[in-house]
């Protein structure tokens, strides 16, 4: 067996699932699942990534658009803010308020390509695979889950970023 190095890359996903770019992935009934119980579980363990909460105004807007907008709008960040190999600002690419998935983005570890590659060993350097961009979706809304109840919004969150 060989020995793992610290420069090798873990990966959720084999070589051969790194071919071709998608430019937008829209979530459907064939989106596999994930089982994202180990990233909780470390997730748990980062004094930063706890600091993320759902708003009132983050509950409300889930309420109005419904959970299958907020999963089109993950899609669609991901896609453009997320997945190409290269993103100009990347690290400063998604606001850490003003819609639901920006905190779950920054909650989860899916907020900028550095931070992907440390919390799901997923490389930089090169396009997500759709499959890539599935998983950060079902990630992404694994969190919102957890954090939503519908037609709560008289609750305040424990510690809510406005």
């Amino acid at each position: 067996m060989k020995k793992q190095t610290s420069t090798q890359q873990l990966s959720l996903f084999s070589d051969n699932d790194f071919g071709e770019e998608k430019k937008e992935v829209p979530p459907t009934k064939d989106t596999p699942k994930f089982d994202h119980t180990q990233l909780f579980e470390r997730l748990a363990r980062s004094d930063f990534r706890q600091k993320f909460h759902l708003s009132q105004a983050d509950k409300i807007y889930i309420n109005e658009k419904g959970l299958d907008t907020i999963q089109k709008h993950a899609a669609d960040f991901v896609a453009k803010r997320l997945a190409p190999a290269f993103i100009p600002n990347d690290g400063k690419q998604t606001p850490m308020k003003g819609h639901p998935v920006f905190r779950a983005q920054h909650a989860t570890g899916c907020c900028c390509r550095g931070c992907f590659q440390k919390w799901h060993s997923i490389p930089t350097g090169r396009p997500l695979t759709e499959k890539e961009q599935q998983y950060a979706v079902s990630v992404l809304m694994t969190w919102i889950h957890k954090e939503y109840s519908p037609y709560d919004t008289t609750k305040k969150s424990a510690v809510e970023m406005s």
